[in-house]
């Protein structure tokens, strides 16, 4: 018949000796004071880690300040680039209004300047030496015409550009402009200027008429009978 179990057999004293041993040390290590070499490497560590921490918060540092000049550059080219449209936009239309006028102030100097050579070489044609007594009054007419024309068309030239006038025409004015300082230049007038102004269109025409009213009665006269 077999022996009873005996839990001591199978128990190693050593190892538990041992055991024993090292749990004691290590609440004997547990419960001592720290070393001087254990707070040098403590000390060594801790700056270790806080040069490391700085070393990334001037990392961040660095990457803050490159965000913000990013963002600064992105500002200004969304500033600039509404400005310059702006601008670009008035200037366009300013300059494109203003070409407009200029042309078209260029169109009606081209036909003004036709029109005054057209009045000039027709008076440089009118000589008086090739007039005859039998046409002197039909020619005489035509000149007095031909004067009028020329005349109306230099007082015409000289409202609509005041350097035939001696003036120095620095801009272009708008034709509202024109009208509005021509119409407050007659309203400022007096009766007898204007009285004079209109005398002063008018007596060529007067004149001319006057010439045909001679030439007519020459010509109706019944011719004398000798």
């Amino acid at each position: 018949m077999a022996s009873e179990y005996d839990p001591a057999e199978f128990v190693d004293s050593d190892f538990q000796a041992a055991r024993k041993a090292t749990h004691a040390g290590a609440v004997v290590t547990a419960n001592r004071a720290p070393s001087r070499d254990e707070v040098d490497s403590k000390v060594g560590e801790a700056q270790q880690k806080l040069a490391e921490l700085k070393r990334a918060q001037e990392e961040l540092e660095r990457e803050r300040a490159g965000l913000e000049e990013t963002r600064r550059r992105q500002i200004e080219f969304q500033t600039g680039r509404q400005e310059t449209l702006q601008n670009l936009t008035r200037a366009v239309g300013l300059l494109a209004e203003a070409e407009f006028e200029s042309r078209r102030d260029a169109e009606q100097m081209a036909k003004s300047l036709a029109d005054l050579k057209e009045a000039l070489g027709k008076v440089e044609a009118t000589n008086e030496t090739g007039w005859t007594k039998d046409n002197f009054a039909v020619e005489l007419t035509k000149a007095l015409t031909t004067i009028e024309n020329a005349r109306m068309e230099w007082n015409a030239a000289r409202l609509k550009f005041p350097v035939l006038s001696g003036g120095v025409k620095t801009e272009a004015p708008a034709p509202v402009e024109r009208e509005a300082s021509s119409r407050r230049a007659l309203s400022e007038m007096s009766f007898g200027e204007l009285c004079k102004l209109g005398f002063a269109l008018t007596w060529p025409v007067a004149l001319a008429l006057a010439a045909i009213a001679v030439m007519l009665v020459v010509l109706l006269q019944p011719p004398v009978h000798r």
